[in-house]
């Protein structure tokens, strides 16, 4: 079978009795970096030494075929360098091949930076959604925020440190310079730091320079209250910014509870007699 397993994403000690078992155990592990691997089997102390594959976002389409037929003779463990692989890590392609060939896959849980940076960050909870790391040109970063404008939920991200003080900048022009945001760095390790406040305060306060990991969490948008004809305005207004028909009607219903067919309906209406 195919037997995803986290790894620390820090703190060694974080490391589960079953991980440190299966890899003591193992003798076939795809790995994001082989020698990020080796370094964690002698972190562990385990005397173990599997064959180490390496399957990084450069080669997974090109090696998911044979490592599926591996998997089919023998467990095959699959490691990223951090955290659960498949999530903002190599492995997803790997799994669907292994669910289409009907190779068995399991789960080894472990550390996620994901919720533990959603844990730490005192933002709701109970709705959340993840959207990987942000685009590395302003432009399509910008687009990706305006996309979540309305976004009821709390939202994470990944962000290079060297891009964060421009990704708060954005966030504040277009979601607003209010808007509450935790960024969390260094998770599980001696530097760990949880900094809170508006999407503004924070711009300038990484304007000087963060180092290190780099989760950005933050407050979904406040609930609208409004009528259907003050929401279809909010519906052409994003559909001016971009939005798709479809996607504007969505994201106002949400934001508001109006009903999304009479948002559409009437905005696509709106249209016709402009």
């Amino acid at each position: 079978m195919l037997i995803l397993a986290a790894t620390p994403i820090g703190n060694l000690k974080d490391a589960s009795l079953r991980l440190i078992e299966l890899l003591s155990e193992a003798t076939v592990v795809a790995a994001e970096d082989t020698r990020v691997t080796a370094k964690l089997l002698r972190g562990l102390g385990i005397e173990n030494r599997p064959r180490l594959i390496p399957l990084h976002e450069h080669n997974e389409r090109e090696k998911s075929a044979s490592l599926v037929e591996l998997a089919r003779e023998t467990d095959l463990v699959l490691l990223s360098d951090a955290g659960m692989p498949t999530v903002s890590d190599p492995g997803y392609q790997l799994v669907v091949a292994a669910v289409e060939a009907g190779v068995d896959v399991t789960v080894i849980p472990g550390p996620s930076a994901v919720v533990t940076a959603l844990a730490l960050s005192g933002l709701p909870t109970d709705r959340f959604t993840f959207e990987g790391f942000l685009p590395r040109k302003q432009g399509e970063r910008l687009q990706t925020f305006r996309m979540l404008e309305r976004e009821p939920r709390t939202m994470v991200f990944f962000e290079s440190p060297n891009r964060l003080a421009d990704a708060l900048a954005d966030l504040a022009t277009v979601l607003g310079a209010e808007r509450r945001v935790v960024v969390v760095r260094e998770l599980t390790k001696m530097f760990e730091e949880a900094r809170r406040g508006t999407a503004a305060e924070l711009a300038e306060w990484a304007a000087g320079g963060v180092k290190g990991e780099i989760c950005i969490v933050v407050a979904g948008a406040e609930a609208l209250v409004a009528d259907l004809p003050s929401g279809i305005a909010q519906v052409l207004e994003l559909v001016s910014d971009g939005y798709r028909l479809k996607d504007a009607a969505t994201s106002i219903a949400e934001a508001t509870g109006l009903g999304k067919r009479d948002l559409y309906e009437g905005a696509l209406a709106a249209r016709r007699t402009s």
